[in-house]
């Protein structure tokens, strides 16, 4: 063979390569994926933490999606699970109607907090001394992780599951949303009210925010929006012409990507626009969750087959190409 068909064929063993490598996938879960996110950067990287209903929590280096351990204690389906801001500690909430805290560097679980019924979602405060609980008992807690034991301040005024918390850069304002229930309320954690509801047209079915603080994604029917969290003004939204279950938003590259209930696909869009910008096939069931990694150089999604996949941008759609 001529130095020059060797050449050929190394080229057409790469392009061959390239069109059959696929996500990352992360096996290791039996059951949907409702939840998974990413931690900031530490002094030792970035990690991805997902719950599932086969009523584990998992542990994952962010990079590469290897993974570090699995959280086991919660006797039913877990629903949420959250890192606080350096990964040294970590929250899931289940059916069992619990909320645990665990050492997430050891695994130890730390402390069980009882609920009356499904913890649909568990978070910690910036600072890490609090911790949010909601679910369907249509209320939100609010504990000192300084007293554990202590009885929690409880909120009402939903009338649905609170299947969504969210902190942001101002630490008296919490959000929540009742499951298909329009509007995302904010809460005054001096006053313990709501203060003020951001309207929907549908009921709102996720909220995520970026890791830098400055936007809040939620999704309603077949729209996405995007809101300015200093503010709380909505500053843009689209409709994608699908149900959507799940979006993240990565406002470097702006560029965010959403799940549907109708679909088994992650899609990508240009969030300039709103223009489809790739479309990636592999899941066996729909999208449940999905999350940008602090670099924005790639994002994971949960599915209703038991997988996760981190998923590279194709080389045309990198960034600083």
């Amino acid at each position: 063979m001529s130095a020059e068909k060797k050449q050929d064929g190394h080229k057409e063993g790469k392009e061959q390569r390239a069109r059959i490598e696929g996500p990352i996938i992360c096996p290791g879960h039996s059951r949907p994926v409702p939840d998974l996110a990413y931690s900031q950067v530490t002094d030792d990287g970035f990690f991805l933490i997902s719950s599932c209903l086969d009523g584990k929590a998992m542990l994952r280096e962010g990079q590469t999606g290897d993974w570090i351990g699995t959280f086991l204690g919660h006797k039913g389906a877990v629903w949420s699970a959250r890192l606080n801001s350096n990964a040294t500690r970590a929250v899931t909430g289940a059916a069992d109607f619990t909320c645990k805290l665990w050492n997430a560097v050891s695994g130890d679980e730390l402390h069980t907090f009882p609920h009356k019924h499904i913890v649909k979602s568990a978070v910690f405060s910036a600072d890490s001394t609090q911790m949010y609980t909601g679910g369907q008992e249509k209320k939100l807690r609010i504990y000192d992780l300084n007293k554990p034991s202590a009885e929690p301040e409880v909120l009402l005024g939903h009338e649905a599951s609170v299947s969504n918390i969210i902190t942001v850069p101002d630490a008296n304002m919490i959000l929540t949303r009742g499951s298909e229930e329009p509007g995302i309320r904010i809460w005054d954690k001096r006053t313990l009210e709501t203060v003020r509801t951001l309207p929907t047209d549908a009921g709102v079915t996720s909220m995520s925010i970026t890791l830098d603080g400055t936007t809040l994604t939620t999704t309603a029917g077949n729209e996405v929006q995007f809101w300015d969290t200093s503010t709380f003004e909505l500053v843009k939204k689209f409709d994608l012409g699908r149900p959507l279950n799940c979006v993240s938003y990565d406002p470097p590259s702006k560029r965010f990507v959403t799940g549907s209930s109708q679909e088994l696909w992650v899609r990508g869009y240009d969030y300039t626009d709103g223009a489809e910008l790739v479309c990636n096939k592999g899941h066996h069931g729909p999208v449940r969750s999905i999350a940008f990694n602090p670099a924005g150089t790639n994002y994971a999604s949960g599915s209703e087959d038991g997988t996760i996949r981190i998923w590279d941008w194709p080389d045309q759609l990198k960034l600083g190409k």
